[in-house]
This record gives structure tokens, sequence and C-alpha cells, in this order.
């Protein structure tokens, strides 16, 4: 078991929804309960750290009994021992130096940069002999994740984990089948197996040009849904209809030294009556491509069209997911198809690698089209969605179940 391990370093790696907040919340309490005890929750983001965990720790402290006073500013906790607990984001790692550590928790630290380990968060640990918790979802084979995970089971005072989501007894198996129906066969292996997979090759390797490429008959549609990738050369439209849960792409606009206001003109010039919704790039809410100081999200709103945006990014990878998951999900059913005049799509689905051996996909042009697939299919039926489960209400640390600080 991960929390009764007792290696300086202990790499986890889970499925989706496996406890693995839970599990870092409860061991940055048990590692606080000691005396004056300074302890980190490092988190790819301050967002998230704000997000996930800062809500669960501080209610658990009151639960115990063991909170003295919180600084909702700062993210910090002390507690009745003396001790200290800290939330940051690792966006700013330079923000990360200066302390001494007794215990390090990194969630997610899959998708951290590798040098805040190595450069920032491991020497804030070596004049206390402080540990450290790594807890995530695996990336690719050669990803960070995959190094750490693999030195942790050769080295010495190091401890790696490795649990599907069902074994964390959490999501039941009804949850772990609909999610094969939605999920492609890797990104199902990956976010519920913990499976490492090698990140060679074609991007989206579900997209099959004899299975996703088909004749569609489309006549004048009603309402449209537009993925928007705003690149000033090309400017990137992938055009569709919804039935069911099936996507079909039957248009694209894929026009060069154009702007905003262009792309607007083209699409009610092709569709005057339809009801049109529109999935951009997020970074519209900052950019201009037009003239007059305007964004390109109000640009679009201005035009009478239905805006539907995420406030940040997703991760590059789960959009990526997203799409193949559309292309071909765990059971091979196929729920995204593409007409043959679509020929920008298809080249850029088609065309898209990988580097060797990483998660990096090449930025060799033909990502946009692919790209505004993405944050159409990304919005509608993203990968990443939450589950409320319930968590348990006491812990044991020790072997007794005392809640009072002592």
């Amino acid at each position: 078991m991960i929390c009764e391990n007792t290696s300086r370093f202990r790499v986890a790696v889970t499925g989706r929804r496996f406890g693995k907040t839970y599990c870092a919340i409860r061991e940055l309490c048990k590692a606080a309960a000691a005396q004056d005890r300074e302890c980190l929750y490092v988190a790819p983001s301050y967002r998230m750290a704000k997000g996930i965990a800062w809500e669960q720790i501080k209610d658990k402290l009151k639960q115990l009994r063991w909170l003295e006073q919180s600084n909702e500013a700062e993210l910090t906790l002390r507690l009745r021992s003396g001790s200290k607990i800290y939330l940051k984001g690792c966006e700013a790692k330079d923000a990360l130096r200066g302390k001494g550590y007794d215990f390090i928790c990194l969630d997610e630290y899959q998708d951290m940069d590798p040098t805040v380990w190595t450069e920032v968060l491991r020497p804030t640990l070596s004049d206390r002999k402080g540990k450290a918790l790594f807890i995530g979802t695996p990336r690719g084979i050669g990803s960070f994740s995959y190094e750490m995970y693999s030195m942790a089971q050769s080295t010495a005072d190091w401890s790696s984990f490795k649990y599907t989501t069902a074994q964390g007894g959490i999501v039941t198996e009804e949850e772990i089948e609909q999610a094969k129906r939605d999920l492609d066969i890797k990104t199902f292996e990956q976010e519920y197996y913990a499976t490492f997979n090698t990140y060679s090759g074609m991007v989206y390797y579900n997209f099959d040009r004899e299975h996703t490429v088909q004749q569609l008959t489309v006549d004048v549609p009603q309402e449209i849904h537009a993925g928007m990738d705003f690149n000033i050369d090309p400017f990137s439209v992938a055009i569709g209809i919804i039935k069911g849960d099936t996507l079909y792409i039957f248009d694209e606009i894929n026009m060069k030294g154009s702007n905003t206001d262009d792309v607007c003109d083209e699409i009610k010039r092709r569709y005057p009556t339809a009801k049109i919704n529109i999935y951009p790039d997020p970074a519209g809410r900052n950019r201009n491509t037009a003239s007059a100081g305007r964004s390109d999200l109000t640009i679009l709103r201005n035009a009478g069209f239905n805006v539907y945006v995420r406030h940040t990014h997703t991760a590059v990878r789960d959009r990526i997911n997203a799409v193949n998951s559309k292309l071909k999900n765990a059971k091979s059913q196929r729920t995204c198809f593409v007409s043959p005049k679509c020929t920008q799509v298809i080249k850029s689905l088609e065309r898209m690698t990988y580097k060797e051996e990483t998660n990096v996909v090449h930025k060799d042009g033909n990502e946009h089209m692919a790209d505004a697939v993405g944050y159409l299919i990304d919005y509608i039926w993203p990968v990443r969605q939450e589950i409320n489960i319930p968590q348990p209400t006491r812990w044991a640390f020790g072997g007794h179940n005392n809640t009072r600080m002592t």
C-alpha cells in the first residue's frame, strides 16, 4: 500500500479517480501531525492547488481538530502541532525556492516540468532529510512520469506503485464500462489501467481513411457546430453536424492571410439561415486577428454566433485523446466521420506525428485543422469528466483511531 510504505521517496501511478488526491491529503496530514514540520503540496498550477486540494485539506484538519490558523491568500495552514502545510503551483518554479521541507507531495506530477523536481524541490529536502510522494496518472514511455516510475523500481530508498482505477474501489464497474465506450483503447488503458503507452508515429492513430472518411449527404443544415483555430495563415474551421452522439464533419474553411471578421463573413455566407455554434481556441480571449482592439471571441459573438469556449486550454494530451476516442472507442465503435471533400481535415488528422519516443507533437503546419476539430470535440465530449465519489471520514495514523492532536 502507498500509505503504509516507509521509503523516503514514493512514486505512485494510478488510474483516473483512484483516489490520488485523497491519498495525497492523507499523507500531508500524517506528515504534519508531528511537531514543527514544514510540508508542501505542489500541483501543476496555483489554480489546481487551490481548486483540487485547498478546501479538502482545510476541512479534514478541522474535522480532526488539528487546525489552528488558515491563510486563504497564501494557501497556508498552521496546525496545533506547530507544523505548517503550504499549497503551491509550480508554473513559477523559482517561487518554490528558499525553504526547507520535511515532506513534499507532488500531485499530478506527470504534468510538471522535470526540472521542478531536479533543480528546485529536491534540494529543499536535503537539510531536513525530508521525504517526497509523487502521485499521478501515466504519460507515455519516455516521459517524466515513466522515467520516475522506472527509476523508483530499482533505486534504494525509493518505492513505486501502480494501481488501476478499479483497484481504488471508488469507481463502479458500470462506470468503467461506460468509460470504455467513451474512450479509445489506448486512452482507456492509460487512464483506467494506468498503462504506459508508446507515443510514436501517428497522433490520431484511430483515424482510418477506409472507415473515417465517408460520403455524407447533408441537406441544408438547421444547426452547425464549428471548431475554430485562430491561426492567421491559414485560419482553420472544421464544420459539422451532430446526430445523436455522432459528429459528421462535412465542410471546412481554410483561409490564408485572413482575420476573424473575414471568416465570420464566410460562415454566414455559406449558412445564412443556420444556427451557428462555434468552439474556438481559448486563446481567442486575449488574441486579436482583426482590428480596433476587439478580441476574437468578441468578434464571434458580435457576429451572432453561439460561442462555447473553455476558460483555459485543456491539456494537449486530453484534447488528442478526446478526438481519438470519437474516431474509435475501446469497443471499436466510431462516432466521428469526415466527408471526402474536407481535404485539409483529412490531411491534418492523417499526417500529425509525435517526435520519436515522446508525446510531443511535431509542429509542421499540419496541426491547425486537427486543432479546430479538437476544440469542438473536447468541449462536447471531453475525456476528463468528474465523478462524484464518497470519501472515508476517519483516518488512522500509526494504527490508532485518534482524531485529536497529541
